[in-house]
């Protein structure tokens, strides 16, 4: 859905409750902020005042939450529209609290969190990757399964634009979607936009490029059809400040333990040689309890302080884990009818 699309959506539904239109500055509101823009830039490109935007914005979100009997914001503004356009025309006018229903906000259960509304949390880790990689280092992401390193990945290399102090184009690459180091190697072309090549030819391709290249489960690297030659080619051109690839990989467990081949003959681990190391913990308490809090303010649900204080526990602070117990106890409440 675009921002005029959202417009209409929005408009639509003031006409149908209030029997007024949105005005032009709201629209202006409405379809800067659906593009991701600060209350400063919307009010650059539309000669707005700052605090004329900034109270228009308020007071939208005052009355679209009270149109929809839940509480809107500029958090989940994006998310909440877009469940409230998926409906047939006829359910928006109807009952407000269904929308609040239509989708649990606990997802998604498994994989990447690829929705920027939707990600949570890692402020402290992300300025650490960017400090390492402004310094002219590669980075490596640790943790267990579910932690969160595939969707700490994808955030990354949304800001890279942003907070890299020298420009690189971001690539991301999931291993998962790879089969062998040939299939490697045309997964990297292709998402780079270069011809097929490998070894010095890959080289020459590279040359007068800057990438951020964020692969994901590189623990892949040590089934069958890899060999240690694609590191080392890896390393090879992520060396120096000014190298071709940056790189930005996402392990369950150390390089070093997990390409335990690099010791053989005194070998050290090619990509443990130039990657420093960023392990993830589980949330603490605080941190955990704010995540509940930030994806129950999109519904009319509250949970308990005892449900909450029991998932908190249940979960260890993992965040899949505090996802998946989250999305069930929601859904009890919505199959009783709560």
């Amino acid at each position: 859905m675009n921002s005029e699309e959202a417009f209409e959506c929005i408009n639509r539904l003031f006409l149908e409750k209030t029997k007024t239109s949105l005005s032009q500055g709201q629209k202006d509101v409405i379809l800067g902020i659906w593009q991701g823009k600060t209350y400063q830039v919307i009010s650059d490109e539309t000669n707005w005042a700052y605090q004329t935007v900034k109270e228009t914005a308020s007071e939208l979100f005052k009355k679209i939450s009270k149109l929809l009997e839940i509480k809107v914001n500029k958090a989940n503004f994006v998310n909440t529209i877009e469940q409230l356009c998926q409906q047939p025309a006829d359910n928006i006018s109807s009952s407000p609290k269904l929308i609040s229903k239509l989708t649990n906000p606990f997802t998604p259960q498994h994989g990447i969190v690829d929705n920027l509304e939707l990600f949570f949390n890692r402020d402290r880790e992300i300025r650490r990757v960017f400090e390492v990689l402004n310094s002219g280092s590669s980075v490596a992401l640790i943790g267990e399964e579910g932690i969160g390193k595939s969707s700490l990945l994808w955030k990354i290399c949304q800001l890279a634009e942003s907070c890299l102090h020298s420009p690189r184009q971001s690539v991301f690459l999931d291993l998962n979607w790879v089969n062998d180091e040939n299939d490697f190697y045309s997964a990297l072309c292709h998402e780079i936009g270069i011809p097929e090549s490998k070894d010095y030819s890959l080289t020459r391709n590279l040359r007068d490029r800057r990438i951020l290249l964020a692969i994901d489960n590189v623990g892949k690297m040590t089934w069958e059809g890899f060999t240690r030659g694609v590191r080392d080619r890896l390393r090879g051109l992520a060396e120096g400040s000014t190298a071709p690839l940056k790189l930005i990989l996402a392990a369950s467990e150390p390089l070093e333990r997990l390409f335990n081949d690099s010791q053989d003959e005194g070998k050290t681990s090619p990509l443990a040689g130039i990657c420093q190391e960023e392990n993830l913990k589980p949330w603490d308490e605080t941190t955990a309890r704010a995540f509940i809090d930030a994806r129950l303010a999109m519904t009319s649900v509250r949970f308990s302080k005892e449900e909450i204080i029991q998932l908190v526990q249940e979960s260890g602070g993992h965040p899949r884990r505090l996802m998946q117990l989250c999305y069930r106890t929601y859904s009890r409440y919505m199959e009783g009818g709560e």
